[in-house]
């Protein structure tokens, strides 16, 4: 099977080498959805192929979310939020090529969510490759292809076990793209109108966002675009910066110090939407308006990062990392035109139980907006706005140990050279950072608890949602190195609802022993959970057994079961294997001390391991048994 195209840095006299990131991610957009099957389109496999069995991650980029249209202030506000941001991992069945190239794909299981491939939207594939068997220390930075308008922006992988960090890992300004330079010509000032309007000289562009532009008559003018900042109006004004978590900040007045101001408004707070399965890029900044060719492009928006790991660690003494998605700055001045705007930065998700960050290699996370641009004139025109800061989204506890994590927004530019600045984006530091959100990347596990119980120990878990789960194990260890089995029970495939499951392991290890949860998808890949310690001693008492023989035991013969020391009036025997299902099932009545019974093991019955129980109202005994 293909996978990863990209080839790896090597290391040089042990360091790695600096500036040189690795894209490990291909990329498709999906041009419609026919129940299972997408058709695909802008394939791009530069760095990793769709291949029948790989798992993909379907993420809707952007969406018809519009609400109001009216040429006022109200423009490119949010209508309903449809799928925008939604995303989810799927498995691919089958697919077709032309030329070598894709098509479409076959997915093998119903999507949780719709998606939408209408004119006003984007919705993409991104390959989800699992890095290591099971640990991975990474050998390069990494980032991700930019996006284009169609695909690209996420950075996205997962690690069944260990994922050992050794370099950076960065989507900066690789998402929604902000507003070109503006220049050619002004009119007066226009503070109270052109809010939307086909893109002009005599008023700048907008950024980009989560609505799909497609009509061209709201291309430019002030007012944002949903999480894209609006253009800076005729005179000179600063454009407003893209949004995210926060929004964005309001562009400088204008010249000569415009009233009502001109700048164009910051992209909208989209905080109420964010969580672990609903994330966005960085909406991009507006430009500023110019007419004397100063204006400068505007800043992009930051990207997508996901990562689905056992377990986070860094070792040795590497000075200090950093995983990013942090919007662009606007770092040049505008001379004596309007200035543009920084990007809004993008989102963070991590899927990991476990942080182990060592001192001596911290690592710092960050989704900071990015600070709109200066103007170098003596006189008042319009500085650029900040963009809106970003989300870091934890399914565990937020890690602190050795972690620095920041979220911010971008600072407004100044509208001259001894001016105060443009408006900087909203929020306070650290708004934008979330922890215990469960979502979309394979099993989403709330909880795992190991809890000793007379004589035996209960097991318990609690999934929020499934995706493309075949089975759990569970396993135990004497020295949490070298484990063994106790039980796999069947996942629930597909499912966005929390469920429960209840286990029991009847022989546990006597003294500390510890347990954990394997989760196997349909594909085969794997993920662990956090190891859990449990203390049990056994009850030296003479209390009721089950005894087997013989054992092991051979298909088609009886297994003879002697009632030890145990009297019931009726007790329900049951012969189930690992797995949970069962194979024999009877109601025993009248036990008293010795008594014996015989259960056929069928010639149906596989060789293994199972368990035979005998439950009454008030007690449970139990004894492994080997057919063979």
């Amino acid at each position: 099977m293909k996978k990863i195209l990209t080839l790896f840095i090597p290391f040089l006299l042990g360091l790695p080498l600096i500036g040189v990131s690795q894209e490990i991610n291909g990329y498709a957009k999906v041009a419609n959805i026919a129940g299972l099957v997408l058709t695909l389109n802008n394939v791009d496999e530069t760095n990793a192929t769709f291949e029948d069995g790989d798992r993909v991650i379907i993420m809707q980029m952007q969406d018809n979310v519009i609400g109001s249209t009216s040429n006022d202030a109200t423009f490119g506000n949010i209508g309903s939020i449809l799928s925008a941001g939604m995303y989810e991992v799927v498995t691919i069945n089958s697919h077709t090529e032309v030329a070598g190239v894709p098509t479409s794909i076959t997915v093998s299981s119903a999507f949780l969510t719709s998606y939408n491939t209408g004119v006003n939207s984007s919705l993409q594939i991104i390959t989800y490759p699992t890095l290591g068997s099971p640990d991975y220390v990474t050998t390069s930075n990494m980032s991700a292809k930019s996006w284009d308008g169609n695909t690209g922006g996420v950075l996205a992988f997962s690690v069944s076990g260990i994922l050992t960090l050794a370099h950076n890992i960065e989507v900066d300004g690789d998402g929604f793209r902000g507003a070109l330079a503006n220049g050619g010509g002004s009119t007066g000032c226009s503070g109270s109108s052109n809010y939307r309007i086909p893109s002009t000289n005599n008023h700048a562009d907008k950024g980009e966002g989560i609505y799909k532009i497609t009509n061209v008559n709201y291309v430019a003018g002030r007012a944002k675009i949903l999480s894209g900042g609006g253009g800076g109006n005729s005179h000179n004004a600063g454009g407003g910066g893209g949004s995210n978590f926060s929004a964005g900040g309001v562009g400088g007045p204008g010249w000569p110090n415009c009233t009502p101001a001109a700048g164009g408004y910051g992209g909208i707070d989209l905080s109420a939407y964010i969580g672990a399965s609903r994330v966005f890029m960085g909406g991009g900044g507006g430009a500023g308006e110019g007419n004397n060719g100063f204006s400068q492009n505007a800043g992009n928006g930051g990207g997508i990062i996901l990562i689905n790991a056992a377990e986070i660690r860094t070792s040795g003494a590497c000075g200090g990392l950093t995983i990013t998605a942090n919007g662009e700055s606007v770092t040049t001045s505008s001379g004596n035109d309007g200035s543009s705007a920084g990007g809004a930065a993008g989102s963070i998700v991590f899927h990991v139980p476990v942080w182990n960050v060592s001192a001596s290699c911290p690592v710092t996370i960050q989704a900071n907006g990015g600070d709109g641009g200066n103007v170098a004139s003596g006189a008042t025109h319009g500085g650029g706005s900040g963009g809106g800061m970003g989300a870091l989204v934890f399914s565990s506890d937020i890690p602190s140990t050795n972690v620095t994590l920041n979220t911010a927004p971008g600072n407004g530019g100044n509208n001259c050279l001894s001016c105060d600045p443009a408006g900087g984006g909203e929020g306070t530091d650290g708004d934008g950072i979330v922890g215990l959100l469960v979502g979309p990347l394979p099993i989403d596990l709330i909880s795992f608890e190991a809890n000793a119980n007379e004589d035996r120990v209960d097991l318990k878990r609690i999934t929020a949602s499934e995706i493309n789960n075949d089975f759990f194990t569970i396993e135990k260890s004497v020295d949490a190195k070298n484990w063994e089995e106790v039980v796999i029970t069947a996942g629930a495939g597909n499912s966005n609802q929390i469920l429960e499951y209840f286990e029991t392991d009847y022989e546990p290890l006597t003294d500390i022993s510890y347990y954990r949860l394997k989760q196997t998808d349909f594909d085969g890949q794997f993920s662990y959970s956090n190891v859990v310690p449990v203390k049990f001693v056994k009850d030296n008492t003479d209390g009721g057994v089950l005894n087997l023989f013989p054992s092991p035991v051979s298909v088609g013969e009886t297994v003879h079961v002697e009632f030890k020391n145990i009297f019931e009036s009726e007790l329900l025997v049951v012969l189930r294997d690992i797995r949970g299902r069962e194979f024999y099932s009877k109601v025993i009545v009248d036990i008293e001390d010795g008594k014996l019974i015989g259960v056929p093991i069928e010639k149906y019955i596989p060789a293994g391991v199972y368990l035979i129980t005998a439950t009454s109202e008030n007690q449970m005994y139990s004894q492994k048994l080997i057919i063979k």
